[in-house]
């Protein structure tokens, strides 16, 4: 009996240190927040568009209102891409069940930089300009942006 009893603690312990090994669908799900964390924080802009057009990998959600009841391009700024990004991340955080307060920081944060990489390219004086919108759509989603997963809706 005691070798059986050491027996099996030992499978126990062999077991508990092996990695759990998802179903195919979990496994698929962890590709999927991957790129979507590529695709949100370090893809590049363009590439990020050009993914979005050809809607690659095509599970993710890829829908977008653009700057909601903003104007996309305001004062002549084009916000539009920021706007479409920032969507994409709420998109999908929801859909993974990853909505947290602090990813809808993460999130947030990123539209911001993505809205002052486009300010950049608007020439000195009217790059302040674009930052100070800029700064103004920031706070909107950081103070109204939907707090609330996907499955509280």
């Amino acid at each position: 009996m005691k070798t059986f009893a050491v027996t099996l603690l030992a499978l126990a312990s062999v077991c508990s240190s092996l990695p759990l090994k998802a179903s195919g669908i979990r496994e698929r799900q962890t590709d999927l927040e991957v790129k979507t964390d590529q695709l949100l924080f370090s893809t590049s802009m363009e590439d990020f568009q050009t993914a979005r057009a050809a809607q690659d990998p095509p599970e993710l959600d890829w829908t977008s209102n653009g700057c909601t009841a903003s104007p996309d391009e305001p004062l002549g700024f084009n916000f539009r891409d920021s706007c479409y990004r920032h969507d994409f991340g709420y998109r999908n955080y929801k859909a993974q069940g990853r909505f947290s307060d602090d990813n809808k920081d993460l999130i947030d944060l990123n539209f911001k930089k993505d809205l002052y990489n486009e300010c950049a390219t608007e020439g000195l004086i009217s790059e302040g300009i674009c930052k100070g919108v800029a700064d103004v759509y920031f706070e909107a989603v950081s103070a109204f942006g939907q707090k609330r997963s996907i499955e509280e809706q």
